[in-house]
């Protein structure tokens, strides 16, 4: 998993997202899972987003995928989830209408995300509290004063406010 470069710095964003359709009825079938693949596969470059994973059972979705800070989750969430409605209600009209007659419904309002990455956050942050050199003196109290190069005078406030 490398960074990716933009123009103003890197990045390894990834995020988990979990999708149910109304009700969480048992709508998706192999042929609605492999459209709603290529769907989302399509949303994702139309984002400049890469698609890692996608996979799902008959009442969810699992989208596993990477994106740039730069990006508004929420906007392309809601993009992503109003496209692939309106395109699955019309592809396969018969099988959403048997379960939600007229409605132009396909997913739930809501969704589950989580960000990801090779590392879970146990390990990172003892990563971030091993780094050499200025250790951070808002969280590491014992290193404030004398031997460490990184403290200043407004550090040594901020920890005594709590800050």
């Amino acid at each position: 998993m490398n960074y990716k470069p933009r123009s103003r710095g890197v990045s390894r964003l990834y995020a988990h997202l979990v999708l149910t359709p109304k009700y969480r009825h048992n709508l998706i079938t192999q042929p609605i899972l492999t459209r709603l693949g290529e769907l989302v596969r399509e949303l994702c470059v139309k984002w400049h987003c890469e698609l890692v994973e996608f996979n799902g059972e008959p009442n969810h979705v699992h989208i596993v995928f990477r994106y740039f800070p730069q990006i508004q989750l929420s906007k392309f969430i809601n993009n992503l989830k109003s496209v692939t409605s309106r395109k699955i209600r019309e592809e396969f009209e018969s099988e959403i209408r048997a379960t939600y007659g007229t409605k132009k419904v396909f997913w739930t309002e809501g969704y589950s995300i989580d960000s990801c990455g090779d590392a879970p956050l146990n390990v990172l942050i003892k990563y971030v509290q091993n780094q050499a050199g200025c250790q951070s003196t808002r969280h590491r109290t014992s290193h404030i004063g004398a031997g460490n190069p990184c403290t200043t005078d407004s550090d040594a406030t901020h920890t005594e406010r709590g800050l």
